[in-house]
């Protein structure tokens, strides 16, 4: 089996949890192409329910901070090689004097905001032995009437920064908690996107062949067979139907009307959040398998 094969594999396994020889098998199946894979698996019910972003594989540190007037907040990610740096206070300072230097100054992109922390990150490299990346950062700003939610978890292996419309800090707060835990894609079903909602469609369409019962419902009642899947499955992704993190009597649109209030936008970062990893014994494992 050719190494990049069994690259595939790993990063197949690591998408969706299904089995060595299932991955190999859909991978051959549809020309070693990982999305078509993807969705193959799921049609046939070898796929556990995870999302592509569960993929967590990366080192470094993720923070917010806010600036001095109050009214902004950055949010950013930024990596290195080694756990033992990240968990360092000489690259905890680095990455906070990265995100004040975003603050104080109004990169028009990515690639502008790197060029402008350079020599920070080659200072870096000369005190760390490291490489470093600034992966990404979104700049959030309040205004009157509003409130920031913030949240660290483990130290910066999880970010988030969210703005609040008509709620307290301490809603706020609570809301950052809860995406933070339940990681949601999208604020509501309006929010997610006519393609997405779309592909999901085909997928439950194509999984739902394998039951005879469906097979045997007229053309409109497999519809709203497949509306009440895609309901289901989008509802877990959607930040303002999951369950309160903080009171699993009601969910994150109930509480936001008890408190009259609206969430404006959120961001979440996870550190390394689909960058794959090396794994030195995957190989051996795959042939392991294979072997067997």
């Amino acid at each position: 089996m050719a190494d990049s094969l069994i690259d595939l594999i790993k990063v197949l396994r690591d998408r969706t949890g299904a089995g060595l020889m299932d991955c190999k098998g859909a991978l051959l199946a549809n020309d070693c192409d990982l999305d078509k894979a993807t969705d193959w698996l799921r049609e046939k019910g070898l796929a556990k329910a995870a999302k592509k972003a569960d993929r967590i594989a990366a080192e470094g540190l993720a923070l917010t901070i806010p600036c001095g007037c109050g009214n902004r907040v950055v949010i950013l990610e930024v990596n290195c090689e080694t756990d033992f740096v990240a968990k360092g206070e000489q690259f905890h300072d680095f990455v906070e004097s990265i995100g004040k230097n975003l603050l104080a100054n109004n990169y028009a992109s990515l690639e502008a905001a790197k060029d402008g922390v350079k020599d920070l990150v080659a200072d870096a490299t000369v005190k760390m032995g490291e490489k470093f990346d600034l992966r990404r950062y979104q700049i959030l700003k309040k205004e009157d009437g509003q409130e920031f939610g913030t949240y660290l978890h483990m130290g910066g292996k999880i970010a988030v920064a969210l703005i609040l419309e008509n709620g307290s800090a301490e809603l706020a707060k609570g809301l950052a908690m809860h995406i933070a835990a339940n990681n949601p894609s999208y604020l509501t079903l309006n929010d997610v996107p006519a393609d997405v909602l779309a592909h999901e469609r085909d997928v439950q369409r194509e999984a739902a062949k394998n039951d005879p019962k469906f097979a045997s419902k007229p053309a409109e009642f497999q519809e709203k067979i497949l509306d009440g899947k895609l309901n289901k499955y989008f509802s877990e992704m959607t930040l303002a139907s999951q369950t309160y993190l903080m009171d699993d009597s009601k969910n994150v649109s109930q509480v936001l009307k008890d408190n009259g209030a609206s969430i404006k936008c959120f961001v979440r970062y996870q550190v390394g959040e689909g960058i794959e990893k090396r794994h030195d014994d995957f190989a051996s494992e795959v042939m392991k398998e294979i072997n067997k």
